[in-house]
């Protein structure tokens, strides 16, 4: 018996152990379809790249963060979704569950995104437009009606009023009689990618690393299954960056955050392994599989030798991944279909833990419960018709995944060592190297296009004739209405004088130390607003003011 041999016996006693992942949800015959046997892990004959590739489930993780991956539980499958009001949104949380959505994916509306109420002034207009509005615990309530939260894990993509917003998720749990303890999910919370290409930020840099750092710690002391942060680079990617600029610059924020965490005084152990990532996957195959190997190759030598983690749980990339929302079009959206299956391919191949497939008239309208369902259902028909998912990372070993895996991490590498050269992602986001980054790339891109460099199918070429429906774009202004008049009622059966205490508790406790998500729990249990609470802390911390680069 040869050195791999050997390693691959203790391999596959280590995978016995529940501790590091065998689930037993899913315990098939792995074979094929001319019954050729399936191996759990395919390995190299040769020691060298034995040795450079590693088992999955063991640092560096290039192979996968748990050592049998989907042979015992398939990734979660997530439809991001959010209508216009509370009770569209619970209706189609509900009919995702039923046809077998295993996760809930929470789009907000713009209001609720910037900290506003849906009845303040400046969200006249964007109420309910672009996702579900959520001002006060009776919204979250509805969202969240005939769903028992110990039962579905919710991703939430709020950022700025994260901690709010998991204040109320925490709210409505215990009125259902949930511990918190059972609570399974994520908040978005990555504000610095807000800084650089989404935009809806509230605060400061400062008191916004400062609410991270408190949903980090009240996390770990009381949610244990909860994951705090989800550093985005799909955002990034969205604004126009390359595969490399996506996994450099959202390793670069991470950093960040584990360094101000580390400064607050936590321990990288203690509070590293809640920590998740959320990437885009684009149409280039390959290039999407090896990006996700290198991220995962890259974070574990970063945590091990940077910061000093000794546990394999802090050293694990986890991440969600959503087909890529920009690689959509308008243009014979039928053909969206096949990209977002190339992309969700690519992902699952990848090793991703979580997945939202785009609907085929997204580029449109918000989906229809066809569209919705077909992109359910190609997920599913992956999982189970594919068979890609009977073994551990197929794709290893093969030379062109390998090579664009290690260009991948040596390229984001270099961008990683440029912004410490600068003095952190911060600094590089104030001087606006990363936006610059982006919007160079974009615009490559772009010109690529309009140069027919780069054949972007039913729209520089291979075109039709057609039409779109354009009453199927207007939006019924009295939903606005109507969310607005439940909100001012909500505001006028309530103690107000209770609330304005509250209001007051939270001002002073904005200028200590304290960890405010505890205070926020309670406010929003007393029916303070999400406005009303971003209202004060804007009074204390001021809003953010991007900077003007000649």
């Amino acid at each position: 018996m040869n050195h791999i041999d050997d390693e691959r016996k203790r391999w596959e006693q280590q995978t016995l152990n529940p501790v590091v992942g065998k689930y037993p949800e899913r315990e098939p015959d792995f074979v094929t379809p001319s019954s050729i046997p399936v191996p759990e892990v395919a390995l190299p004959k040769d020691q060298d790249y034995m040795e450079k590739l590693g088992f999955p489930g063991e640092y560096p993780f290039t192979r996968g963060v748990q050592p049998n991956m989907y042979r015992g539980k398939f990734w979660t499958m997530r439809q991001y979704a959010g209508y216009a009001t509370a009770q569209e949104s619970n209706e189609r949380y509900r009919y995702l569950l039923e046809q077998g959505q295993t996760g809930l994916s929470v789009a907000f509306d713009l209001p609720t995104q910037i900290g506003y109420d849906s009845d303040d002034p400046i969200a006249a207009g964007e109420v309910g437009k672009v996702g579900v509005a959520i001002s006060s615990i009776e919204d979250m309530e509805l969202l969240f009606h005939e769903i028992p939260l110990d039962k579905v894990s919710t991703s939430m993509t709020i950022n700025a009023p994260a901690a709010i917003l998991l204040a109320m998720y925490v709210a409505v749990a215990k009125k259902q009689g949930v511990e918190t303890s059972k609570l399974r999910g994520t908040i978005q919370n990555d504000i610095l990618k807000e800084y650089v290409a989404r935009g809806t930020y509230i605060f400061p840099p400062k008191p916004s690393m400062r609410l991270i750092t408190d949903s980090f710690q009240y996390c770990q002391n009381n949610i244990p299954r909860w994951n705090t942060i989800s550093i985005s680079g799909y955002h990034i990617r969205e604004a126009g960056s390359t595969a490399v600029q996506e996994v450099a610059f959202t390793l670069a924020n991470a950093i960040a955050y584990v360094e101000t965490a580390m400064k607050a005084g936590l321990k990288v152990d203690d509070f590293a392994p809640q920590l998740s990532f959320f990437f885009a996957c684009h149409n280039d195959f390959l290039e999407e599989i090896a990006k996700f190997r290198a991220a995962r190759r890259l974070w574990a030598t970063i945590m091990r030798d940077r910061f000093g983690a000794q546990s394999t749980n802090s050293m694990r990339l986890r991440f969600h991944t959503q087909t890529g929302g920009s690689t959509l079009t308008a243009q014979q959206p039928e053909n969206n279909i096949v990209r977002t299956t190339i992309q969700a391919l690519a992902a699952v191949l990848g090793g991703t833990q979580s997945l939202h497939t785009n609907s085929m008239d997204e580029a449109l309208w918000l989906p229809t419960e066809k569209s919705v369902r077909i992109a359910l259902r190609t997920q599913q028909i992956i999982a189970h018709e594919s068979g890609v998912a009977d073994t551990v990372d197929p794709l290893a070993g093969s030379y062109m995944v390998e090579y664009l895996t290690d260009e991948i991490e040596q390229r984001a590498r270099q961008y990683i060592q440029q912004i410490d050269e600068m003095g952190g992602a911060l600094s590089a986001i104030e001087n606006g190297f990363v936006q610059r980054e982006i919007q160079d790339s974009a615009y490559s891109f772009q010109k690529a296009l309009e140069g027919h460099h780069h054949v972007l199918v039913g729209v520089n070429d291979y075109q039709i004739e057609e039409s779109i429906d354009m009453e199927a774009l207007k939006i019924d202004p009295s939903i606005e209405r109507g969310q607005i008049e439940r909100l001012r009622e909500f505001k006028k059966k309530r103690d107000n004088e209770r609330v304005q205490a509250l209001l007051g508790e939270l001002n002073s406790a904005a200028r200590s130390e304290e960890n405010l998500v505890p205070l926020m729990i309670t406010c929003v249990e007393q029916k303070v607003t999400l406005g009303e609470i971003c209202g004060v802390l804007r009074d204390v911390w001021g809003e953010y003011q991007p900077p003007v680069w000649a």
